[in-house]
């Protein structure tokens, strides 16, 4: 932007000499009206979403398979030995010989909860699909929402900072207005100075802070589609299918970049520790 602006004959000096001013007018505005619009947890959360924006998505295609795996033994030691099988292991997970075959997985608190809070309401003879998805449906939207938090925030303050770009210029109009008697050549500095409020409110929105909560928003929706592939999985065996064609439907759920072959989860599962 810069260079086409520089190429069409524009000067630098004018925006140079106002854009700290301008800045920390938007700049100070627009952090204080993220701080009053949004709870502390959200605030604190800034940070860990734009690590997300960089990194991408925290789930890749080993860690997908890998939870399609964890379902397959847990499914199938339901199917062949029955729920009651599966206590020891969901009271106490972090000793569970099948949840530490994946210790990635098991590092994230949800997936646990998720997995053993399901297999729990089993347990305790909860067996109707339908009630089982919609139950599990419930706690994804609620997670769903909660994760999303940031990326609405910082979409929030993109919206934003348009208006307060105009606000800082029409500071510098008035500041201008005040000095109307001045030679043709300086008020026209000062009007440029002005201007250069609705640049940095404009380039900030649309250029940075609207793309970082596009694509923090896009992140949390892949890592989503991790804890749909669990539900499919488990409400596949509640309607009677046998381990392996639970797994098979859970892996259609799997986003087409991290999707194993047929071949490759057969394999993995092939692959999976004795105990």
């Amino acid at each position: 932007m810069f260079g086409s602006y520089l190429m069409s004959g524009g000067k630098l000096d004018v925006i140079i000499e106002a854009a700290p001013h301008e800045l920390m007018a938007i700049g100070g505005a627009g952090v204080a009206a993220f701080m009053i619009s949004n709870s502390m947890a959200t605030i604190k959360g800034v940070g860990g979403g734009f690590g997300k924006v960089f990194k991408g998505p925290k789930w890749k295609p080993q860690d997908y398979r890998d939870l399609l795996s964890l379902l397959f033994l847990l499914t199938k030691t339901m199917k062949s030995k029955g729920v009651i099988a599966l206590e020891s292991h969901i009271e106490k997970p972090g000793e569970s010989n099948i949840f530490g075959k994946f210790p990635r997985i098991t590092h994230d608190h949800f997936v646990v909860d998720f997995i053993c809070d399901t297999l729990r309401m089993m347990t305790m003879n909860l067996e109707d699909p339908h009630q089982v998805e919609d139950a599990m449906e419930k706690q994804l939207e609620k997670h769903h929402h909660e994760a999303l938090g940031v990326a609405h925030a910082l979409q929030g303050l993109a919206d934003a900072l348009p208006a307060l770009g105009i606000v800082a210029a029409v500071l510098g109009v008035i500041k201008t207005m005040g000095s109307i008697t001045e030679p043709p050549e300086i008020l026209g500095g000062m009007i440029g100075g002005a201007l250069v409020g609705t640049f940095p409110g404009v380039f900030l929105a649309y250029g940075l802070v609207g793309p970082f909560a596009t694509r923090l928003n896009e992140t949390v929706e892949e890592e989503g589609s991790f804890y749909k592939i669990i539900q499919a999985v488990l409400v596949a065996h509640l309607h009677g299918n046998a381990a392996q064609i639970s797994v098979e439907i859970g892996r259609g759920s799997v986003p087409s970049t991290a999707q194993p072959s047929f071949l490759e989860m057969e394999e993995a599962l092939n692959n999976i520790p004795n105990d």
